[in-house]
């Protein structure tokens, strides 16, 4: 680890060679993780680690100070874990005690209660949790960057995959709660946007209770045939499932022997351990090094935040989050990220653009976008909303 570390550190030093003269500068970030009373996940295999999302800030300290060191630039971060009904009045605190950077991993309406909160302050929250399609729409903040894609980049990079592949017609199973609901209108959106056809949409009812224990799997591989027969012709499943309630359960329990995407099968992620291509096997050895396990796309994207925070620190040699705010959505900013194209951000909604890893729990089987996509900017804008489709006003 400290071979492959030190090599970076001495490419970096020799890239910012011709930057502005080094001066000191403190950057103080925090990660804020909201805590929610949740049923444990179907498999055991999907529980949460305790460190989940700081794991990532630790390393990004690391990757920040290599280059920091030589600049005269130092990176601390706290690290805070909180119930709900706590996060927006902890993120204040956070920020009236000198953190400006918020790296947020909540829901939703949580995280903009918490853009809210310390915007008055001139706090910037980055997001790496949420995936509503309202926060990088109508419901917009200025002060809120998004690391984490919204779950219409996810349906997008799924539905790119499928028609590759030529598979257009489309059964959607979707669940029963808001945040299912929402998922599967991407997946829609997805068919109209690249001219696939949702054949039928079935909902799949969350009577809530254990989905682990006693009779769980029995009862879904009973329920789950006979859910799925009589559809129209189809070429794959898609699900959407956000609640983690039944799509685990899709492969292998069609009634017809179809493909299954979305939310289980093959998923949309940021990131994933088995991921080595584009140097990521270097990423995965410093993180296992450092934390004694597997990386988590939370990880992923806190790391991604707080190396994007030192970045523009870097570039600026500013800790002012006017300064550093500006410089993320201009044109200037990019950053590498692992996955075969640099990353930067949408300056209408504050989106982060980047590739999506399709990932079948073994091997990353594609990247979105697919060949063949073609943008007038960016091809990694033919994922989720386009400028002219956004809703958000707070960048105009």
């Amino acid at each position: 680890m400290r071979r492959q570390t030190g090599t970076w550190a001495l490419a970096s030093v020799m890239v910012l060679a011709g930057l502005a003269p080094a001066a000191a500068v403190e950057v103080t970030s925090a990660v804020l993780r909201v805590d929610y009373q949740t049923l444990l996940p179907i498999s055991r295999y999907d529980l949460k680690p305790d460190d989940l999302g700081f794991a990532g800030a630790a390393l990004a300290d690391e990757d920040n100070s290599t280059t920091g060191r030589f600049l005269g630039h130092t990176y601390e971060t706290r690290t805070l874990s909180v119930p709900p009904e706590a996060a927006a009045e902890a993120a204040a605190e956070l920020v009236a005690d000198g953190a400006p950077y918020v790296v947020v991993i909540a829901n939703g309406p949580d995280t903009a209660a918490i853009a809210d909160a310390v915007a008055g302050a001139g706090g910037i929250v980055l997001n790496a949790g949420a995936a509503d399609n309202s926060l990088r729409g109508a419901e917009c903040r200025e002060n809120l960057l998004h690391i984490a894609p919204s779950n219409d980049m996810r349906a997008d990079a799924v539905a790119q995959f499928a028609m590759w592949k030529k598979w257009p017609r489309w059964v959607l199973v979707e669940g029963s709660n808001p945040a299912d609901q929402e998922l599967g209108q991407s997946y829609e959106r997805a068919a109209r946007k690249f001219g696939a056809k949702v054949v039928e949409t079935r909902t799949f009812e969350d009577t809530g209770g254990t989905r682990r224990t006693d009779s769980g799997h029995v009862l879904v591989q009973r329920q789950l045939p006979t859910f799925m027969q009589d559809l129209p012709r189809h070429d794959v499943v898609m699900s959407a499932d956000n609640s983690d309630y039944f799509a685990a359960y899709l492969p292998y329990h069609l009634w017809d022997p179809r493909p299954v995407m979305g939310s289980a099968g093959l998923r949309p992620v940021t990131f994933h351990p088995a991921h080595e291509a584009w140097g990521a096997t270097q990423f995965h050895t410093r993180f296992e090094d450092l934390t004694g396990r597997y990386v988590h796309e939370e990880d992923y994207e806190v790391w991604l935040a707080l190396r994007v925070i030192g970045e523009a620190v870097t570039r600026t040699s500013s800790n002012d989050p006017a300064v550093l705010r500006d410089y993320i959505l201009s044109d200037d900013f990019e950053l590498a990220a692992f996955k075969g194209q640099k990353v930067t951000f949408r300056d209408w909604n504050g989106q982060m653009r980047q590739p999506i890893l399709l990932f079948d729990d073994h091997i990353t089987v594609s990247v979105s976008p697919q060949d063949g996509f073609l943008h007038q900017i960016s091809p990694l804008d033919t994922l989720g909303q386009d400028r002219a489709e956004s809703a958000c006003a707070a960048f105009d």
